[in-house]
């Protein structure tokens, strides 16, 4: 059996006496640290550099026919992988160092450390929702090539799309609970126990999706697991006591967006459609997301299907989508019109103040005494 810290003993070593201002940080994770290494386990082992010659001492190698592969994380990675934004958070979060360069690379590596430790504060559970939600558009990716692979979709296939879904699924549910996983491959379900929050059928669907011979009940599992992962986030975000604040969602909005509105009304009035199609679109998604945000204190989720357009729709603002006519535009026209007064009006009364001045002198004056 090799001595992989006799491997790593070599290494660091080398790093001491030729690299010693280009690496900050060497440490080690994985079987030999859980006490799970077998005869054929590898060291999983990794380095920071702390300047580009220090990427000089990665490599891949193999002994005795154990392969080895020192790699590099650089400080920005190590940073994301704190914030789980890179899913290996347990690379930094339970490895073992094998070298440090100083006391100022140690202080950073335990900083990122504390972050990890706060993963589960309630002042993230936003962000890390919101994470998921990212992780999980990834897996549509996987059940569009479902629908179109045609004859390309074998089993192999299907089992490969449903290995990608998988994971992405493993990893939107950990941002979910706000943790992370201490093992990969294959290790998984033992993880899953402790987790609360997770789809109902989760075992089943991966069952399906590992065992079935079956390509359409590889690719329902697929959409089914897919699915309630994004009802979970759904229901997650939803339960979230959000601020309502127009202030803090609105402010400066309005004097942004009125170019916009000044456009559509000049395309209304000139009978120029196709600008008319995508500002009035534009400008009625952008209204209802924002007033979505300021009355929720949450912007609306990445797979809303609409449902944020009811506060737009409930506060009466003009559908502007609905009046776009080739053939007339003085509807379109009018709406717009009653939407910039409207807005204002709606803007003042929940104090949001509006910057509007009647000439560059007021604006002069205004800005000059700004403190």
């Amino acid at each position: 059996m090799v001595d992989v810290f006799a491997v790593a003993d070599i290494i660091v070593k080398h790093i001491k006496t030729h690299y010693t201002q280009d690496v900050a940080i060497v440490g080690y994770y994985g079987s030999y640290l859980q006490g799970r290494a077998t005869e054929r386990s590898d060291l999983d082992f990794f380095f920071i550099p702390a300047t580009p010659r220090g990427k000089q001492v990665e490599l891949q190698f193999i002994i005795d026919g154990i392969s080895f592969d020192f790699w590099p994380i650089g400080w920005d990675r190590a940073e994301r992988m704190s914030t789980s934004e890179d899913w290996s958070t347990t690379i930094i979060a339970d490895c073992e160092l094998l070298y440090v360069r100083s006391e100022e690379d140690l202080a950073r590596f335990m900083k990122l450390r504390e972050t990890i430790s706060s993963i589960r504060e309630p002042s993230n559970t936003l962000t890390m929702i919101n994470r998921a939600e990212g992780v999980v558009r990834d897996c549509f990716t996987g059940l569009v090539k479902f629908q179109f692979a045609g004859e390309a979709m074998d089993l192999s296939f299907s089992r490969i799309l449903a290995h990608e879904i998988a994971a992405n699924i493993f990893r939107a549910l950990a941002l979910l609970n706000q943790t992370y996983y201490t093992r990969m491959w294959g290790h998984y379900r033992e993880q899953f126990r402790d987790l609360l929050i997770k789809p109902d059928e989760l075992d089943l669907c991966l069952d399906t999706m590992m065992f079935s011979q079956s390509i359409e009940e590889i690719k329902s599992a697929c959409e089914k697991l897919t699915l309630d992962t994004l009802y979970l986030i759904s229901e997650r975000k939803n339960k979230l006591a959000g601020l309502r604040s127009y202030q803090a969602w609105m402010k400066g909005y309005y004097e942004e967006e009125k170019g916009m509105l000044n456009k559509l009304l000049t395309a209304c009035e000139k009978g120029h459609y196709e600008t008319a199609f995508f500002v009035a679109a534009g400008i009625q998604d952008s209204l209802a997301r924002m007033l979505y945000a300021a009355e929720t204190g949450r912007w609306p989720g990445m797979f809303d299907l609409g449902e944020y357009r009811e506060i737009y729709h409930r506060f009466g603002y003009p559908d502007l989508t609905a009046l776009l006519d080739p053939k007339d535009f003085e509807p379109l026209r009018i709406a717009v019109l009653q939407m910039i007064e409207q807005l204002e009006n709606h803007l003042r009364i929940e104090g949001v103040a509006l910057n509007q001045f009647d000439s560059v002198a007021e604006f002069e004056s205004f800005y000059v005494n700004r403190v």
